[in-house]
């Protein structure tokens, strides 16, 4: 579920840096940006995805180095790792009981840019995880582009059948990026459908470690599919699920909005998820999130990224 997360989150950069129409050629020359967002995600304990990153900032979400994870605690993860994270400057919403809050999220990407202290600490942070030297000032200040994650339970034991037509609608949505999931004791990111078939990637293949090259470049032959995706009956799906969409400005989330309530929520007795307009009332007050203070023993001591998370980390949970 780890990797899984890495694929749905690597899609969001691609489509926040290269478009969602780019296709990757083998050996063709690539740009900087697609360098750049491949050594977010290299397993190295330095870089800001890598599978270290995401396991260990699971423990703030209750989960111990190698258990398992399930799709809405790879999500709390994403959204917590990309507070750390300025050059991509997404904004991650989680969706909380099955419910959408356009106010929220139109406050969180709408949020003002940090201080000008905050931006040269995250721009310092962001150069020493990547090895790099780019300047990474001129922040966002206008709409941060979006990365939601809707987390749904969709049966007990197994799917059940009256949310498959609407599940399958999110994938045909523009901003689709596609879901987290699997069956028991497998997970994986699915990616469209044909027919009642559900079509994903699978995890489950053991590689040789990957890392940078001298002169920046990644061997990159590893990171996308050498053989055709599999493929899966629909109703064999676990009922645990986490879709994704990526918007990159507002009129792409006000257009998922009108999608969302033209073809899933329409004369639906039984609502795959809630997409409302306020923040509702009995919730705790929204407050968009920000990139914890992360405190250190010893003077003058100077944490990594990855040691700053782990601090964090071994704090209590929020």
């Amino acid at each position: 579920m780890l990797r899984c997360g890495q694929m749905m989150l690597a899609q969001a950069l691609i489509c926040r840096h290269l478009g969602r129409d780019w296709q990757w050629e083998k050996h063709k020359e690539q740009p900087e940006e697609y360098h750049r967002i491949l050594r977010c995600f290299l397993d190295r304990k330095d870089c800001c995805y890598s599978i270290h990153q995401m396991a260990q900032m699971g423990v703030g979400e209750g989960k111990s180095i190698g258990e398992w994870f399930g799709p809405n605690t790879v999500a709390q993860v994403l959204k917590k790792l990309a507070l750390f994270d300025e050059w991509n400057s997404l904004a991650v919403y989680v969706s909380m009981d099955n419910t959408v809050v356009i106010e929220d999220i139109k406050k969180m990407c709408w949020s003002p840019p940090q201080s000008s202290s905050t931006a040269h600490s995250s721009a310092h942070l962001h150069r020493s995880a990547l090895g790099r030297n780019r300047n990474t000032a001129g922040l966002c200040t206008g709409w941060k582009p979006l990365l939601l994650i809707i987390p749904l339970r969709l049966g007990i034991n197994h799917i059940n059948p009256v949310y498959i037509d609407a599940f399958k609608e999110c994938f045909k949505m523009p901003q689709s990026l596609g879901a987290l999931g699997g069956k028991p004791n497998n997970a994986y990111y699915f990616i469209g459908f044909l027919g009642n078939e559900l079509i994903y990637l699978d995890p489950h293949t053991t590689q040789s470690f990957v890392d940078s090259e001298e002169n920046g470049t990644v061997d990159d032959q590893s990171f996308h599919c050498q053989q055709a995706p599999h493929r899966m009956k629909i109703m064999n799906l676990d009922p645990s699920v986490a879709l994704g969409f990526f918007c990159k400005e507002e009129c792409d989330f006000d257009n998922w909005c009108s999608l969302v309530q033209k073809e899933i929520l329409k004369q639906q007795s039984l609502q795959m998820f809630e997409l409302v307009q306020k923040h509702p009332p009995h919730w705790p007050p929204f407050i968009p999130p920000t990139k914890p203070e992360v405190t250190t023993t010893g003077a003058g001591i100077s944490c990594t990224p990855s040691e700053q998370l782990e601090e964090l980390c071994r704090a209590k949970p929020s």
